[in-house]
């Protein structure tokens, strides 16, 4: 039969039978990959093809498909989507942060998706100035992303980079403050990456590679000068590597970072002179991370230099190679140091220690141990928050746990005394007190034990037949952290308990932690979310029959690799723009961000490799067997996880599965891999996506 004819035919089923629709058949071409001697059979590579219209007909009629099958759920998912959007502040604003002699904040507007960017005078009395309204930028699109939002040291321009596809290709563009005009300069197709230099008529922007959209080179840009005209001030040539630009709190200096997943290399110039060249701090090595901070004075380097978990050091302006570089806090095998705030007379750490964040700080001026500032929950995470005034006497954090929406503190850094700015607050009934978090470790295989965090209410009982959800990721280092999520009230609420399995790939217990989830460890991300699942299971939190799971971008990958080994563990799965054509991926360097992310997965063209990923593959590991319910979630724009991946994996698991669960496939054709732009309708996929999980528990109320 025509390929045409099969999804036409598809498409006329579910319309003449719509209480039992019949799903989609993606037609199948044969296609045969050959690497090492290996031969392998991709009947649907055909679907990568975006000019084929036989390929929007199928995407298309995917989404057809969801609908037909979701339509009972029409109601519970307005009521959800209700819910969702209850419980956010229609008129909220973020605490305002110093910036010179302003002070700038972001707010909300009732009935508004986008944010408008404001600042006011720091003297008493001053009035508010908006500086920009993402609203009136976004008319007229369907999607809309605004990055990077930057005022010029002076006040009086404003830089800013818009996306208006989801593809995360953007155009910059600067304001006039004076006169709320638009600058004729217009910088199109870059990162949205951006730094300004003390001239104010300079500034550093990231570019990409058009095709791989590689983070490859920075430029400079002089206003009222033709973008044409910009001049390259470092190309990175490595493609493993990717490019960053950013100007310090400081504002001496301005810094380029190249950056591959175990390696690093940081240039900079006096911000001063945007035009003299650059100084480079260490030149790169394998396995040797390290990144920059500016002293004013002199450079602090976080640098994992014989330092698992890294150490702080620092270096004269002089004095740059790593032979110079001397300790100011000391490698601790028990603390991972993340991140480093540094201004005129005192140091703020972002540590993790035992699985969770910790706030560390110390004085410029003496060598004395860092002292770290203590929290009462079990389970929370604590980060460093907006700091833009290098001679600031306070720092601010951020801080949230699964029962605390997100808080804004500020810490004198003298009498170490804390200030609560604001704690978001969260409409629709919310009560702290109703709901509690626990954590516990899950034992692994191999003896690891792996950290699991989880959330309920006080009233749900641990029971074999009450519903559970499990999420995770594990990758590129990122720790998953138990941030509070408004959203899963709606399924608290519902008696579900919420569960998060820091497994490997994440750096919850240190760099270790991390490389032991990576590579030809990769199998250990999978095999520590099924520990955790059964833990969860054997303390009586819930039982197989009513466990559910969700991961999204390494996380689907996550999901798509655990149905392949334990498929028997889950009732339902929600895979998020998932990574499951793992070997195809990797093998082909024209697709946006392989080649920097061997250092993650490995390079498949090493033999060794392609053996390790072809063993985990989802796509390629699919069999004639039975599956839980699954929603698959992808987007056309998506340039992290090109949309084809899900679309090739639901196409095979629909031929081969033999279980008559459901598998649904939500494409959004107007946007890529974060979905929906704006506050309120990037909730209505969530809305469907909880809405599948109810409806399987038999909880659609």
């Amino acid at each position: 039969m025509k390929p045409h004819l099969v999804l036409a035919l598809a498409g006329l089923a579910f319309a003449a039978h719509a209480d039992v629709p019949a799903p989609p058949v993606a037609p199948e071409r044969p296609y045969v990959h050959e690497k090492h001697g290996d031969r392998r059979s991709d009947p649907y590579f055909w679907l990568r093809d975006r000019d084929d219209p036989q390929v929007l007909a199928y995407l298309k009629a995917e989404n057809a498909y969801v609908d037909a099958v979701m339509k009972p759920t029409e109601k519970l998912q307005a009521r959800l989507f209700a819910e969702l959007k209850g419980r956010i502040v229609p008129d909220d604003a973020t605490v305002p942060t110093r910036r010179g002699n302003f002070e700038y904040y972001v707010r909300y507007t009732a009935g508004k998706e986008h944010p408008i960017h404001c600042r006011r005078g720091v003297q008493a009395g001053s009035k508010e100035e908006v500086i920009l309204d993402a609203n009136l930028l976004a008319r007229g699109t369907s999607f809309f992303q605004l990055q990077r939002v930057a005022p010029s040291p002076d006040h009086r321009l404003l830089a800013y980079a818009v996306d208006t596809v989801g593809r995360r290709l953007y155009t910059i563009r600067i304001k006039d403050l004076m006169t709320g005009q638009l600058l004729p300069d217009v910088i199109a197709d870059v990162t949205g990456n951006l730094a300004w230099a003390n001239d104010n008529r300079t500034l550093f922007y990231t570019g990409l590679h058009r095709e791989t959209l590689r983070w490859d080179r920075v430029l400079r840009h002089t206003l009222g000068t033709p973008a044409t005209d910009d001049a390259l001030v470092y190309e990175d040539r490595d493609e493993t590597f990717n490019v960053a630009v950013y100007r310090s709190p400081a504002g001496r200096h301005v810094f380029i970072q190249s950056g591959s997943t175990t390696s690093s290399e940081v240039r900079f110039l006096a911000a001063d002179t945007p035009s003299a060249p650059w100084t480079v701090v260490q030149p790169r090595e394998p396995l040797h991370e390290y990144d920059v901070y500016d002293g004013g004075d002199r450079l602090f380097i976080r640098t994992n230099l014989q330092a698992k978990n890294f150490r702080l050091m620092e270096a004269a302006l002089d004095k740059l190679g790593k032979e110079h570089w001397t300790d100011v806090v000391p490698h601790r095998p028990d603390t991972l140091i993340e991140d480093v705030l540094v201004l005129r007379t005192h140091l703020a750490l972002q540590t993790r220690r035992a699985g969770l964040s910790q706030l560390e700080t110390l004085a410029r001026s003496k060598r004395e141990a860092s002292q770290a500032l203590t929290f009462a929950d079990p389970v929370y995470v604590v980060s460093l928050g907006d700091n833009h005034d290098f001679d600031a006497t306070t720092f601010r954090y951020q801080y949230q746990s699964p029962t605390t929406p997100e808080s804004t503190f500020d810490v004198d850094l003298q009498t170490r005394g804390q200030s609560l700015r604001k704690r978001k607050r969260v409409l629709g009934g919310f009560q702290p007190g109703n709901y509690v978090a626990e954590r516990f470790s899950a034992v692994a295989a191999d003896g690891a034990r792996v950290p699991v965090s989880l959330v309920r209410r006080k009233t749900t009982p641990k029971s074999p037949k009450t519903p559970l959800l499990v999420y995770g990721y594990g990758a590129y280092g990122y720790s998953m952290e138990p941030y509070f999520n408004a959203n899963v009230l709606s399924l608290l609420d519902r008696g579900f308990v919420y569960a998060i399995a820091h497994v490997r790939g994440g750096s919850e217990l240190g760099r270790a932690w991390y490389e032991d989830g990576r590579q030809d460890k990769k199998l250990n991300t999978f095999t520590d979310f099924i520990a955790s699942t059964e833990a969860l299971h054997a303390q009586g939190y819930s039982s197989p029959t009513h466990t559910y799971a969700m991961g999204g971008s390494a996380g689907g990958l996550l999901m798509g690799a655990v149905i392949n080994l334990r498929p028997e563990l889950y009732r339902g799965v929600v895979a998020q723009v998932p990574f499951v054509d793992a070997v195809t991926t990797m093998l082909d360097a024209t697709i946006p961000l392989t080649t920097s992310e061997y250092d993650e997965w490995g390079n498949p063209n090493d033999k060794k490799f392609y053996d390790i990923i072809k063993r985990y593959s989802p796509y390629d590991n699919v069999e004639a067997k039975a599956y839980p319910s699954l929603l698959v979630t992808a987007g056309l724009h998506d340039s992290q996880v090109q949309y084809w991946e899900p679309a090739k994996w639901v196409a095979r698991l629909r031929k081969l599965k033999t279980d008559r669960n459901r598998l649904l496939f939500k494409v959004d054709l107007e946007a890529g891999h974060g979905g929906k732009s704006g506050r309120f309708e990037k909730l209505r996929l969530w809305a469907l996506e909880y809405a599948f999980l109810l409806e399987l528990e038999g909880r659609g109320r």
